[in-house]
Parts: structure tokens; C-alpha cells; sequence
């Protein structure tokens, strides 16, 4: 028997919705390109240094719910998934700097045509062009929608038979003419886009964010989250839906989904206090999270140690080590160098503890994991270490203090 393939309306159905999301959204967001539409936007404050510049057109016409680009840095190449008018995106390129570049997605041709009007004008005011603004769904960050919009043009689809090239074309474009490269950025941002994304596509979405970073990347979403799930009578409201409401995600399943996704280091970055809307008794509101890619790859023993300095007594990472507070915690060559990178969420509660001598990688043997493991200092030290020193000008002490 011939399995036949859902239909949007069914698969609509099968997670409570009963009308076709992406339609909505894009007609909301249309409408929001063409004249300011204050509901669709939760008060966010910015660093006036970077909105100065910036043409009142596309200040009126931004619609997000934090400010994501506060944690970035000069050089990095960045993507904004749902860049809107442009607004995160200018401010990224005066952060960036030259040696930096910021792409925009968007698939609503309104909002990209809006972002593009402003770019040489802000470029010649900052002094250098790192803007780009491309056409795609965020959670297809593969196919690159202008290139498929001309094959379209060109090849008209009135078959199945022309229907089943244009997927092959699809495919042949994901794989050629990616619209985002794997491992090619520095940190992903979006501002108040991913929960309008339809919720059969939201696995896909975080895992999109994740293939396109480059290792030891970050992604950095500020968001509408919601307290409880949204009713059945939420999901099926299509302007709660546009309106950032009706996709939001429960606070705790918005952290897992990007640790189903192979991310480390998750964190909440801010979380509003007072809610931004409270429909049926739930509590919808901002909250920015970062959340960084590395943590793959072999585990080495290079005789490594690290040092949690506390408060807590101890502490679990994402990969089920146990960090005992004062205790030097045996760690494999991966997660020494995840756990000591200054760029990282952890350095600031980690003393590292190299090895006295270096043992490099090609000569390591794989590391025998423990998710509790305390090395004793002569591991650190080497067997044969037999040295016996003294800090002759007694540095170590201050005036009047015993050592």
C-alpha cells in the first residue's frame, strides 16, 4: 500500500493548529514592512551609540523583544535569522567592525527590500560595507530562495513530473550553492523570529543554528517564553500566533532544545521580571539565552586538571563530569580546553591546572572518561617529579602576614 504524505492542514492539526502559519506570519510582517505595527514588539531598550545612525524608517519598522547584539565582538561574522528591516544587522556591523561581515535572513521580500534600501547610505557612514542581506527560511538555512525563485521563473511547474525536478533542484542547491555554509560563522542571533517558526520545524530549526557555527561558535536568542503551554484556544488564534504569542516556547523546553541540538554552555543571559502579556493566566515574556558548539570530537589524556573554584560545593556540566569545589577534577584534553577558554561561559569559575610537562596530542592515549574522577597532583607532575624550590624574595606574603 502507498503511504501518502500528509497534508499542511493535517500536520497543522496534529500539533493544535488549525491554519496555515507561515501565511499568517508573512502577511502580519508584510503589513509590518509597509506601515509600524507597535503590537508586534516587546519595549526593548539599545545602546544609543548605535541607533544614532540609523534611518527612522527602519527604527519604526523593527519588531524584536531584546537585544542580542550586546554579545558579540570586533571581527566576527554573524548571522541574524529573521533580520526584518535590518535594524540588529546595522547595529552588528558597527560592532563587528571591518574585518567583521553580518548576513540577514529573511524570506519576507518586503522586509529584505526595506533592510537593502539603507545599505550603501549606513555604509558610507561607518566608513566600510559588511552587510548582506539574503533571502531564506531560517530553518532551512541551506537553500538559498532568490536562486530558487529564478529556477522557478525559468521552470514553471504545472506536473508531478516538474514538481519532483524542482525538489531535485532544491536539493542540487542545498548541496552546491548553500545559502549558509556549515561551520562558517561566529555566532548566530535572532531577535524575537524563532518562535514564529511552525512548530513541526523547530528540531530543524536548532539544528541549522548548530551546522552553520563554527566550532567553539555561539548562539545568542532573545525570545518570547511562556510560563505554561499555550491552551488549545492560543494555538488556534492566528494574530496570537503573528503576534510572537501563540509559538512561544515553555522557558525550561526553550534551554532543551538547544541542548538536543549538541549545544554546551547554555545560559540565560536576562530574563524579564514583569511580564510582557498574560493571556488565559500565561505569563509570556522575554528571555535572552547563549548557548555555545564544540563539545564533539575525541577525548585525549594529557594529564590535565582543572579547579572549580566554587561557591557551590559542586557542579555538573553538560557532558556529566562532576566538578567537586577545591577538588582537582581529572578532565580529558577536550574538556580541559572547553573548560580553561577565556572566550568561553566557564573560565571564570575554573583554575586550569596544566601538566609540568607537555604531553602532545599524537603521543596522548584516549582518555578512560569518568563522570567523577580527582587526580592526584603527581599525575599533574609527572612520577619522576623530585624538585625542591623556594620563592627567595618571599613574594607570596605581604608585609606583616604568615605563609
Amino acid at each position: 500500500m502507498t503511504e501518502i504524505a500528509p497534508t499542511q492542514k493535517q500536520i497543522n492539526s496534529s500539533v493544535g493548529v488549525s491554519y496555515d502559519i507561515e501565511s499568517e506570519v508573512l502577511e502580519r510582517y508584510q503589513a509590518g514592512a509597509r506601515q509600524q505595527q507597535p503590537s508586534l514588539c516587546c519595549p526593548t531598550e539599545y545602546d544609543d551609540r548605535y541607533i544614532k545612525i540609523l534611518p527612522q524608517e527602519i527604527i519604526e519598522k523593527d519588531y524584536g523583544c531584546g537585544d542580542p547584539t550586546r554579545y558579540v565582538s570586533a571581527g566576527d561574522t554573524i548571522v541574524d535569522l529573521g533580520s526584518g528591516a535590518g535594524k540588529n544587522c546595522y547595529i552588528l556591523a558597527q560592532k563587528v567592525g571591518a574585518t567583521g561581515k553580518v548576513i540577514g535572513v529573511d524570506f519576507n521580500d518586503e522586509m529584505l527590500n526595506l533592510a537593502r534600501k539603507y545599505q550603501q547610505e549606513i555604509a558610507s557612514q561607518v566608513g566600510y560595507y559588511n552587510t548582506q542581506f539574503v533571502k531564506g527560511k531560517i530553518q532551512d538555512l541551506k537553500l538559498d530562495l532568490e536562486r530558487t525563485q529564478a529556477w522557478l521563473k525559468e521552470n514553471p511547474i504545472n506536473s508531478i513530473e516538474q514538481l519532483s525536478a524542482f525538489d531535485a533542484e532544491c536539493d542540487r542547491l542545498r548541496t552546491k550553492h548553500p545559502l549558509i555554509a556549515d561551520n562558517s560563522v561566529d555566532a548566530v542571533i535572532s531577535n524575537c523570529v524563532l518562535n514564529l517558526v511552525r512548530p513541526q520545524d523547530k528540531q530543524q530549526l536548532f539544528q541549522e543554528i548548530y551546522r552553520v557555527l563554527n566550532r567553539g561558535g555561539r548562539a545568542i536568542i532573545s525570545d518570547i517564553v511562556c510560563d505554561e503551554d499555550p491552551t488549545p484556544e492560543i494555538l488556534n488564534n492566528p494574530d496570537l500566533w503573528s503576534g510572537c504569542i501563540a509559538g512561544a516556547f515553555r522557558e525550561d523546553r526553550f534551554l532543551n532544545m538547544f541542548e538536543e541540538a549538541g549545544f554546551y554552555g547554555i545560559e540565560i543571559l536576562k530574563r524579564e521580571e514583569k511580564p510582557w502579556q498574560v493571556v488565559d493566566g500565561i505569563e509570556f515574556r522575554s528571555m535572552t539565552v547563549r548557548a555555545f558548539k564544540g563539545k564533539y570530537g575525541p577525548c585525549w589524556e594529557r594529564k590535565q586538571a582543572i579547579i572549580y573554584k566554587g561557591p557551590w560545593k559542586k557542579v555538573e556540566d553538560d557532558d556529566g563530569h562532576v566538578l567537586c569545589r577545591g577538588e582537582r577534577m581529572a578532565v580529558c584534553d577536550k574538556t580541559y580546553q572547553i573548560l580553561t577558554n577565556p572566550d568561553g561561559p566557564y573560565a571564570q569559575n575554573i583554575i586550569a591546572v596544566p601538566p609540568y610537562e607537555e604531553i602532545p596530542t599524537e603521543q596522548a592515549k584516549e582518555y578512560n572518561c569518568k563522570n567523577k574522577a580527582i587526580r592526584h597532583p603527581q599525575e599533574t607532575k609527572g612520577l619522576n617529579y623530585r624538585l625542591t624550590a623556594s620563592n627567595d624574595d618571599n613574594s607570596c606574603c605581604s608585609p606583616g602576614e604568615c605563609c
